[in-house]
């Protein structure tokens, strides 16, 4: 499912976009805002296509190979192990991803150069190399070479980058989060499962009400939340405080009161490690120091109520 973390980045650069745009209509930019998190799953299973796509390739290449005029007696025997592995075959048949693929027009088809190019990536790595010299054959092997190329080849492949990009601009920030959720896929798979068991778009509704809650709160109070972290920063220059240093402190602020389940050290966290990412070198340093300020003073005027696991931290 779709980690709690890309949901608060996903509200933050709703937020980021209304504000710096002047928009006056909240709704539209929430709507907005729940298309790019249903883009972010379909990259899920746009990624777990990927690998049927390229067993694909692999199998026609051998086929190639086979109608030589002159084949030689690798070309007419070929190692099928690549192509015959248990768990692209489980992706390939698989009613759950092939009927939501379908659904949302998703695919590889538009790509043959990246798939080409992946395959060839893939078969000049050690691991392949490996897989494909072992005599034995079963559905965790086969996985985990999978598991081996989601976590090894995607996150710096400048051919998927420009790919992802000309189908969706959304994709390429998303693609760490999704990479997880593949390999997480991958590594459930079971001999005695009759279909892939693919993660829901929510661990629960609560969620989809914890990102929509985040977003509407930010924003109506949002020149409230800054006048009270301007309490904070008055030794600062208030005109060289980054704009979103202080977009990501006021989302925080909305967390921290708004949802009394969640720890404090979790929210904390959360968005010291967002800005990291998102806003300027020495941007997390700053967010701490105020945030820990921000949170001593809201726990004194009792604006910080946690209950249950939000006792934690």
């Amino acid at each position: 499912m779709l980690s709690r973390r890309l949901l608060r980045t996903k509200a933050i650069k709703a937020l980021y976009a209304h504000l710096k745009s002047e928009a006056d209509n909240m709704i539209a930019t929430e709507k907005t805002l729940l298309a790019s998190i249903d883009k972010a799953y379909d990259l899920y299973f746009q990624m777990l296509v990927l690998p049927v796509e390229i067993a694909r390739y692999a199998e026609q290449r051998q086929e190639l190979a086979r109608r030589k005029k002159l084949p030689t007696h690798e070309d007419l025997h070929p190692n099928t192990k690549f192509v015959e592995n248990e768990a692209i075959r489980r992706l390939a048949d698989s009613d759950a991803v092939g009927d939501y693929v379908a659904s949302r027009k998703l695919g590889w088809a538009r790509n043959p150069e990246l798939i080409r190019t992946l395959y060839n990536r893939l078969i000049e790595t050690d691991y392949y190399k490996s897989y494909m010299a072992s005599e034995t054959r079963s559905l965790k092997e086969d996985e985990q070479l999978l598991e081996r190329f989601f976590a090894s080849e995607l996150q710096e492949c400048d051919a998927l980058d420009e790919a992802l990009d000309e189908q969706s601009i959304l994709w390429n920030d998303d693609l760490g989060h999704v990479l997880t959720m593949v390999i997480r896929t991958l590594a459930a798979m079971r001999q005695s499962h009759k279909d892939v068991k693919v993660l829901p778009k929510f661990k629960n509704d609560d969620d989809l009400d914890f990102v929509r809650t985040l977003f509407e709160k930010t924003l109506i109070n949002y020149g409230e939340n800054l006048r009270y972290i301007e309490k904070f920063t008055r030794n600062w220059d208030v005109e060289r405080i980054v704009f979103m240093d202080n977009l990501i402190m006021a989302t925080a602020l909305t967390e921290l009161v708004s949802f009394p389940s969640i720890p404090v050290k979790v929210t904390l966290d959360e968005y010291i490690d967002l800005s990291k990412y998102y806003s300027t070198p020495g941007s997390s340093t700053f967010i701490n120091g105020v945030l820990d300020k921000i949170v001593e003073s809201l726990t004194q005027e009792g604006k910080i109520r946690k209950t249950g696991r939000g006792l934690i931290g």
